[in-house]
């Protein structure tokens, strides 16, 4: 979600797919702003999408694609969460897929997808255009904790983290692959995206992240999937979490001596691009120092 109005097309290139492993095929985002990793997970008679794109005409690609795909195989989609890029073209899928998706990410497409529809279509006229026609869908399959399902052959484990990213994440695992898809829990190759948007959005949970990225780093996936930049290893996980234990104790440190927040973020940004000089997202580490602000202060409050 950047901040500077976007003047390409986020679009989706479903002819760039590859696959990682046997009947697991991933459309790269090739680095492009607001288009994410989708997934297509095949069994002998289901396939299951990971994610769908920015908006119907992108969603109307990968559709295409994965029907291709599956080849007279049962469609199931899921969404990482509720985020523009990942679930809003979900409605394009309605007589073509099942949808699934854990019930605090239901909850946060009633209550908070209308919202970022609005702000997502003020970021230049191909994101506006792109968004043209969404009806955000409603799930056809909600479940709480954690869903198993069977593609013939192939069981996948969809998981609701809790509140990290935002209050609905969810991790979709390929267990006989090693595979793990992370939506924007991870990204490779750009910092953090904290979506810290007061008073309309305070979700996101640093702290809850950092806790939530050590368990999916203890489960051990030989592949990670981000929900932006490149696949990687198990090691991205640990690189991630340590980049926000950074994050939150720079914060920190500095949110004892009562410094103002803006000092506090200018100085934290420059650490951070200092180490990190290549990384894309630079906006977001203030969002990040933010975050942690709060989370500092409900700690302080016990």
């Amino acid at each position: 979600m950047p901040f500077e109005p976007l003047t390409h097309e986020p679009a989706v290139e479903p002819g760039q797919a590859r696959e990682i492993a046997r009947d697991l095929v991933v459309v790269p985002n090739l680095g492009v702003d607001l288009v994410p990793n989708i997934g297509i997970i095949g069994g002998s008679h289901s396939v299951l999408v990971v994610d769908t794109g920015l908006g119907p005409r992108n969603a109307e690609k990968v559709l295409a694609f994965a029907a291709e795909h599956a080849r007279g195989r049962r469609i199931y989609l899921t969404t990482t969460h509720f985020h523009p890029e990942h679930a809003f073209g979900a409605q394009v899928f309605a007589d073509e897929a099942t949808y699934l998706v854990n019930s605090a990410q239901a909850a946060d497409l009633v209550h908070k997808g209308p919202g970022y529809l609005e702000m997502f279509r003020g970021l230049g006229a191909p994101v506006a255009r792109a968004l043209d026609g969404v009806v955000l869908a409603t799930p056809d399959v909600v479940y709480d904790d954690a869903y198993e399902l069977d593609l013939g052959g192939r069981v996948v484990r969809m998981e609701a983290t809790g509140r990290a990213h935002s209050k609905g994440d969810q991790v979709v695992t390929v267990p006989d692959a090693g595979a793990l898809f992370t939506g924007d829990l991870v990204e490779t190759g750009q910092f953090a995206i904290f979506p810290w948007f007061p008073p309309h959005d305070t979700d996101v949970s640093g702290s809850r992240w950092i806790e939530v990225l050590g368990r999916l780093a203890a489960a051990g996936p030989d592949i990670v999937v981000p929900g932006h930049g490149d696949i990687s290893g198990r090691r991205i996980l640990t690189d991630v979490r340590e980049y926000l234990e950074l994050l939150r104790d720079e914060t920190w440190s500095r949110r004892d001596s009562s410094l103002p927040e803006e000092t506090i973020a200018a100085e934290i940004e420059a650490l951070m691009i200092e180490r990190h000089p290549e990384w894309e997202g630079r906006d977001w580490i203030a969002k990040g120092v933010g975050c942690f602000c709060a989370d500092h202060l409900k700690i302080a409050m016990g």
